[in-house]
Parts: C-alpha cells; sequence; structure tokens
C-alpha cells in the first residue's frame, strides 16, 4: 500500500522536494547590500578580504585593501559571502590606474589596479600565512621577496584562441547598435570555457606581439577563413601561440581544426611576408576535442622549429612544446636564488627533481661533481640532453619516468646517494610517495622550489621531523598577479 502511495504520488514528491531545494538554495544565496565596509587585506586567488556585520568573512574581486565600499553579495556560506563592489566612499591609497583597457574583464591581471609595492607585500603576507597556517612550520625571518624590475612586457609565451561568437561587454549588450562581426582573437573569460575576449592590447608580451595577433585577426577576417566555434566543434582557425625570447628570438604557432591547403598557405606567408623576423613559424592540425597540442604534429612552415634562450652563457633550445619559465629576466633570478641556496662546493652530487627541460640541472652543473635530473615527459628530458649537449656540460644525465615510481631504492644504487637535491615539482605539489622517498634517501640539503605556496607547505609539514627550514626566498614572477614563487632551503635536523 504504502509502495502504491509512492508510485502514485512520485511526480508530486520531486517537486516538493525539488521546491524546498530551489528555496533553501534561494535563502542561502539570496542577495544582500553592507554598506560602508573597509576592506582590510588581500587574501587566496587574488581576493580582497572585508567583514560584514554579522563576522562573516566577505571575499570581493573589485576592490583594493584600504578601499571603503559597499558590497552586493551573491553567493552566502557558513563562515563567508562572495561578493563585489557596488559603489566606492572612499579609495585605498594602495590603489594605481590599470593600464589595460581589457582589466575587469580579463581575468589575467587582476591587480592591475594595485601599487607594484602593496603587490609585493601581500604575496610575501600569502607566503607566510601558507607556511604557518598550512604547515605550522617553524620558520627562520623570510627575506623580502625579490621583486621584478619589469611590471609589463615581461611574459616570453602567450596563447591566444580564436572564437566566431566572442564576448560582449554590458555596454555593448545594452547598446542598440548593430554589433556586427562577432570574430575574436584573445582569452577565455574567467570560468567560461567557451566565451572569449577579444583582446585590442595586451601588455604582457613585448612586441611584435600585438601586432602579429591583431595582424592575423584581421588577415583572417578580410580573407573569410572561419573562427573556431567551441561548443559546436567546428571552423578552421583554433588557437594562436607567440613565444620570444631574451635575444630577440621569435616562434609563432598556428593551431588549425582541419587541414584546408590553401587557406593555410594564404594565412602563413601573410604572417611571414609582414613579420620576416620571426625565426621559427609552425602549425598544428588538431581535430580533437581539446586543445592542447602535446599529442599532436607540429609541423615547422617556415625557418628553425626551435628559438633560443640565453642564461649566464647557456643557451637552451626551446621547441613549441618545452615547458620554460615565462618570465626570462625572473627565472634568472629565481635560478640565482636556487644554486645559491644549494651551497654547492664541487663535490656533491645533486639530483633535480622534475627538471623538465634540464634548465636548473645545467645552470648548477658547474658547481656540483655530478647532476641526475628526472621529469616524467619523455620529449622535455630528450630536450634536456640535447640543451646540455648544446652547452659542453658533461656531468649530467637525465632521465624518464613517474617520479613515484621511477625514483626507488634501485634507481638510488645505480645513480649514487645524492648529498642535495633540488625539487620544482608542479602546482600540485610532491606526490606523499615522493616525499617519503626524500626521507628515505636523507640528502644533507633539500631546496624546494614551488609556484604553489599552499601545497609546498602541505609537504614541507610531512619532512618538519627530519628537516629544519633554513632560508625561504619569496619571488614574484608574475607581476599584476597574485601568484608567487618561493623557494626554502631545508637542512637535516
Amino acid at each position: 500500500m504504502f509502495l502504491k502511495f509512492i508510485k502514485d504520488n512520485l511526480i508530486k514528491l520531486t517537486f516538493i522536494l525539488g521546491y524546498s531545494y530551489f528555496c533553501s538554495m534561494s535563502r542561502r544565496n539570496r542577495k544582500q547590500v553592507f554598506t560602508n565596509i573597509e576592506v582590510f587585506d588581500a587574501g587566496s586567488k587574488g581576493k580582497s578580504v572585508a567583514k560584514a556585520p554579522d563576522g562573516r568573512i566577505i571575499f570581493i574581486n573589485n576592490a583594493v585593501p584600504g578601499d571603503v565600499v559597499d558590497i552586493q553579495t551573491f553567493k552566502k556560506r557558513k563562515a563567508y559571502y562572495e561578493g563585489k563592489a557596488i559603489n566606492f566612499h572612499t579609495l585605498s591609497n594602495k590603489r594605481t590606474d590599470p593600464v589595460c583597457e581589457h582589466f575587469g574583464t580579463c581575468g589575467g591581471c587582476k591587480w592591475q589596479h594595485m601599487s607594484y609595492s602593496s603587490q609585493l607585500h601581500y604575496k610575501q603576507k600569502e607566503v607566510k600565512n601558507n607556511l604557518e597556517r598550512i604547515g605550522h612550520l617553524e620558520l627562520p625571518e623570510i627575506s623580502p621577496i625579490l621583486g621584478a624590475d619589469q611590471q609589463y612586457l615581461y611574459r616570453n609565451k602567450m596563447e591566444f584562441s580564436f572564437s566566431d561568437n566572442r564576448w560582449l561587454t554590458e555596454e555593448e549588450i545594452q547598446s542598440a547598435e548593430d554589433i556586427g562581426n562577432r570574430n575574436a582573437l584573445g582569452f577565455h573569460i574567467p570560468g567560461m570555457w567557451d566565451k572569449i575576449l577579444d583582446i585590442k592590447h595586451c601588455h604582457l608580451q613585448a612586441d611584435p606581439s600585438n601586432a602579429i595577433r591583431n595582424f592575423v585577426k584581421e588577415f583572417a577576417i578580410k580573407h573569410g577563413l572561419e573562427f573556431y566555434n567551441t561548443r559546436q566543434q567546428k571552423g578552421f582557425l583554433r588557437t594562436l601561440m607567440i613565444r620570444n625570447s631574451s635575444i630577440d628570438e621569435i616562434m609563432v604557432l598556428i593551431q588549425f581544426f582541419k587541414e584546408d591547403e590553401f587557406k593555410r598557405e594564404l594565412l602563413l606567408n601573410g604572417i611571414a611576408e609582414i613579420f620576416p623576423e620571426i625565426t621559427s613559424l609552425q602549425y598544428v592540425i588538431n581535430s580533437k576535442g581539446n586543445d592542447t597540442i602535446y599529442d599532436q604534429d607540429v609541423i615547422c612552415y617556415k625557418g628553425r622549429d626551435h628559438i633560443f634562450e640565453e642564461m649566464e652563457g647557456l643557451r637552451f633550445k626551446i621547441n613549441a612544446k618545452s615547458f620554460y619559465q615565462t618570465n626570462s629576466e625572473q627565472a634568472y633570478n629565481l635560478y640565482k636564488v636556487t644554486r645559491d641556496f644549494a651551497n654547492l662546493n664541487g663535490d656533491e652530487l645533486l639530483y633535480d627533481l622534475y627538471t623538465g627541460t634540464g634548465t636548473i640541472a645545467q645552470f648548477v652543473a658547474k658547481k656540483a661533481r655530478n647532476v641526475v635530473g628526472i621529469d616524467s615527459v619523455p620529449e622535455a628530458i630528450e630536450a634536456a640532453k640535447e640543451n646540455a649537449q648544446l652547452n659542453n656540460i658533461d656531468n649530467v644525465q637525465f632521465h624518464v619516468g613517474d617520479m613515484k615510481k621511477v625514483f626507488n631504492e634501485q634507481f638510488i644504487n645505480e645513480h649514487g646517494r645524492p648529498d642535495v637535491i633540488i625539487t620544482d615539482p608542479p602546482r600540485d605539489g610532491m606526490h606523499k610517495d615522493v616525499v617519503q622517498q626524500i626521507l628515505n634517501i636523507a640528502p644533507k640539503k633539500i631546496v624546494y622550489v614551488s609556484c604553489n605556496s599552499a601545497t609546498q607547505a602541505r609537504d614541507l609539514a610531512l619532512m618538519d621531523t627530519e628537516y629544519k627550514i633554513i632560508k625561504v626566498q619569496p619571488v614574484d614572477m608574475f607581476p599584476q598577479t597574485y601568484h608567487c614563487e618561493n623557494v626554502v632551503l631545508l637542512a637535516k635536523r
């Protein structure tokens, strides 16, 4: 009888439960306005921080510490709100005028409205907070963050996406004028994988980056080349990558969704004619669901299939798939800190974990007896070997493998027990098995280079019983953003 009642009233019950959930979520996320609130801090992921009258924290994207604002919330949780400033009563003395016309829509430079000295202050504070609050670590005095001399035009790699349905601004939506052409070549709107903001001028990469991008867009429109539609997965032009180096070499790579020899050569020849200074002009035909090129064939159309970067007399060959620090000038400062922390005397065996293309390994090699680099990407290791040969460095060797598998006792027995380990993992940090193996090996010193001090703090906590933190040096690789590199020296207790 009960089952019959449930069956007969299933639709009604579903409606009631669904409506109750909707009402619950509506109450939970109901918008509120708080007036005359002082923004007092900048926190995780670049969000500024204020406090609501009920004691909850409010995270805001569009304010600077020191602003006094009215805040409209759009999300409510047990311990915090998320919202935006809708009216400014007092502007902070930490503010500065953004240089970019796309600021506030493009998500690339979230701190352009904050003075650079203030950016450095909050980056250093974030590193300290993560190490203390996440890692619960005993810290020495943290060295002042190394700021960048170039706060704009510092990136050596930019990637742009094509779209036939560009993002419209509020002004365009409200306007009665005909929008006209919807083609775009620019950046993804934060959190929206299919929405592209058309970029007119980006301040992160030196010329001729803007000129190349704008030419490609105008040429494509003029000649009727189809821009990509991400949702429908159709079109011709998919992505544009521009790389440059400190010795003025330039790489341009166009990713096409499908082959059309006439249209492809029309565009590539047009680029080559207008920009003869391009060192490497390449393309990819990629018809798969995502636009990553690491599993694709990269074809060199004109020039070399690589460019070179130089650092302290070393030359590094960079191809389309190579990883290289995207701020060349600050990469040099980061590597100098890493080498200084290692403090090598020429007798040490050093392991460089997550070596990538072997830049750190080669940078420190002249100070060590031998260096062993390990990475999981075969192409990166091949590039590392090639670069070592190019630089006539014969005391380094490179090996491919999943770090938590290859970095084992058999490997140690074959290659030797290191005196020093340098580790520079991705943002997720090190796998716990890798941390444990480092503890088993027990080198005298560890230099931990990180692009994410939160996961770094987690890993350091796992080593805290065996290793003491001796030095901490934050390095700003990405001005106008909240990102920060951090280098930590550990010594055996």
